[in-house]
């Protein structure tokens, strides 16, 4: 993988897992409101608009990535997000990791190191 390739694809991992955190943070706000207050509550937080310019973000980075590197290498190499998202959302927010879901950790780290190696 070029270094530019490889730029682009921790940048991704930064904008998606930095989405999908601030989502959880605002989200995870005024639960106790009723369903419509809730939302609203949302919409007024900043978190929610830094998950949205984020996957803004992580639109352009993506489709830079794809073109640097084969779409079947790229979508596998586009996991790892998985990976990094549950880590965060265990350090972050406290979520739970079963024995399954370190498998599936393990399986996937495991499958993009294969895809890594191989381009």
């Amino acid at each position: 993988m070029t270094p530019l390739a490889l730029f682009l694809w921790a940048l991704n991992m930064a904008v998606d897992t930095g989405g999908q955190l601030s989502f959880k943070a605002a989200a995870s706000q005024g639960v106790e409101l009723s369903p419509l207050r809730h939302w609203k509550f949302m919409f007024l937080r900043p978190w929610i608009w830094l998950g949205v310019c984020c996957y803004a973000g992580e639109f352009f980075v993506w489709l830079a990535f794809l073109s640097q590197v084969p779409l079947s290498s790229g979508i596998m190499l586009g996991s790892i997000n998985i990976v990094v998202i549950m880590l965060a959302g265990r350090l972050l927010f406290k979520e739970k990791l079963t024995s399954w879901r370190v498998a599936g950790i393990l399986l996937i780290t495991l499958g993009v190191a294969l895809v890594g190696l191989g381009e």
